[in-house]
């Protein structure tokens, strides 16, 4: 059974003090120890992605006209603007929304994660709550981000009311991660319980978020689509907070306002590649089927304006500036790092041995074995927005601290029955990584977290260590490769020093992906 939701309390931290660079060889005079700063820079940064700030952009409204104003575009509202919402960040949007449009709105539905609107009071979010006397119906649903029965009837109910719209309406969508499990609707005869064991085998086989919505899309109602077509001929406005690797509106939460680019071939070949086709139920074969046949073709939206809203893009950005206002040289390296953990991992441990001897030893570099090693490595990764020359030629030119600052979602590859998220297994590998031999007079910390605040199904957004890590462990009598080759990274983090490398949040009522920070600090 899914592990039920902790509410954690909100704790409360002292302003950041940077630290201040007396010169090489000098030492950092801070009154917090680099890990503090580090849970807090990324504090920081899940808060530059808040909902509401967001909206507010997003949207404007003239009161006395009644005119909504969409980035360019402009709409009458005249009793005729509905909402619908499902992910991660849509309390806070709704909520926010609700506030921007006033009497205008006349209903909405939104399906957000099981607990997030207890989580939201006991950390005194008052702005992520709806207003007593709210318009918009709220279904908790998705725990442990898994569609469930509470998550279909948010579903069928988003559908009914955009099915029930006519051509002077206007459906606002609010949109963010989190949305395709909080978004279940199968095609019948496909069970939810059959779409949710297919998607489970995908994903612990290694399948990127890509395709999994490409499988998801073909199995739903309103997946790739298919809210867009169920609302028309109402004018859509699809507001999105993405948690997806290069914002592809077409992904994110699969994609219900976003005709699908993909057809019954594309799922055929996923389906291949993890060697899951010749065990599908019958019920989804007779879908994929019936849509290979279907003579009216693909969904269209052109009645449909999509607005990406916020970012990992966005939120780095700001974790950039944060940094350096701490007195950091501050590079944003990608937002867009994906790929199999394992090799992100190494990707990261090449990038702090090549950056610490660029640091420490100016002009003499890492070794060239591990120099080419890390643009091998980054080659294969394939980041389209890699900023590797441009991290490195600043690395050489700082005179201190440096922090190097990434975003995306890697994947993890399910061997064993242990308890664990990506950014918990990433900080896991990359500590075990770091600790095969000495990185010279430098200190070194890297941290991995979800923006949501929910690594997985732990309490926990994920975790941070440093390259002694390992050897610590070995003292407390914990084995790293032996919890790795299980998947248990939140069960070794709880237990290592008390649980002290765990990083708590709480639901943030966002969702960016992850963020990941890689602090280098020579002694």
């Amino acid at each position: 059974m899914a592990a039920a939701l902790q509410v954690l309390p909100c704790l409360t931290r002292a302003p950041l003090r940077p630290f201040l660079w007396r010169g090489p060889g000098a030492r950092l005079a801070s009154g917090m120890a680099l890990a503090e700063q580090a849970r807090q820079l990324f504090e920081n940064t899940v808060a530059a992605v808040q909902p509401g700030p967001m909206m507010h952009r997003a949207l404007s409204l003239d009161p006395s006209s009644g005119q909504l104003k969409v980035r360019d575009r402009s709409f009458q509202l005249q009793q005729n603007l509905y909402l619908v919402g499902f992910g991660k960040a849509v309390l806070g949007m709704a909520a926010a929304a609700e506030e921007i449009l006033g009497q205008h709105l006349v209903q909405g539905v939104i399906s957000v994660p099981k607990g997030i609107r207890a989580a939201m009071e006991c950390t005194g979010k008052q702005e992520m709550l709806l207003k007593p006397h709210s318009r918009v119906q709220v279904f908790e649903g998705a725990e442990d981000n898994l569609p469930d029965r509470d998550a279909l009837r948010a579903a069928l109910a988003i559908r009914q009311l955009a099915e029930g719209l006519t051509a002077d309406d206007l459906l606002l969508v609010l949109i963010s991660g989190g949305g395709s499990a909080l978004l279940p609707a199968p095609i019948p005869p496909v069970t939810l319980e059959e779409k949710q064991t297919l998607t489970k085998l995908l994903a612990a086989r290694g399948a990127t978020i890509q395709e999994l919505n490409t499988i998801r899309k073909a199995l739903s109602q309103l997946k790739g689509g298919g809210l867009a077509q169920a609302a028309y001929p109402a004018q859509v406005v699809s507001l999105i907070l993405s948690d997806v690797v290069g914002d592809p509106m077409e992904v994110i939460a699969s994609g219900p306002t976003v005709a699908s680019v993909h057809n019954v071939q594309d799922c055929l070949h996923i389906l291949n590649r993890y060697g899951l086709r010749a065990a599908l139920p019958r019920s989804v074969k007779t879908v994929l089927a019936r849509a290979d046949s279907d003579p009216r073709g693909p969904h269209t939206c052109g009645h449909v304006l999509n607005v990406i809203i916020g970012s990992n893009a966005l939120a780095l950005a700001e974790a950039r500036r944060q940094a350096e206002a701490l007195g950091y040289r501050a590079v944003v390296l990608s937002a867009a790092m994906q790929g199999d953990v394992k090799i992100v991992a190494h990707f990261y441990e090449l990038l702090a041995r090549v950056a610490a001897a660029r640091l420490t030893l100016p002009g003499a570099g890492a070794s060239v074995e591990e120099d080419e090693q890390l643009h091998e490595l980054a080659a294969e990764l394939q980041l389209p927005d890699l900023q590797l020359k441009e991290a490195l030629e600043a690395v050489a030119e700082a005179r201190g601290p440096v922090c190097l600052l990434a975003g995306g979602e890697p994947t993890v590859q399910l061997q064993g029955s242990g308890k664990g998220g990506r950014n918990q297994e990433l900080a896991l590998r990359v500590g075990a990584e770091l600790g095969r031999r000495p990185l010279g007079p430098i200190d070194v910390l890297f941290l991995s977290g979800g923006t949501d605040g929910k690594d997985g199904p732990t309490e926990a957004a994920g975790a941070w260590v440093v390259p002694e890590l390992a050897t610590q462990a070995a003292a407390e009598g914990l084995d790293v490769a032996t919890f790795l080759a299980r998947n248990d990274s939140h069960t070794f983090f709880h237990r290592f020093q008390g649980g002290a490398h765990l990083l708590y949040t709480g639901l943030t009522g966002t969702n960016v992906m992850d963020a990941h920070l890689l602090f280098l600090r020579p002694r």
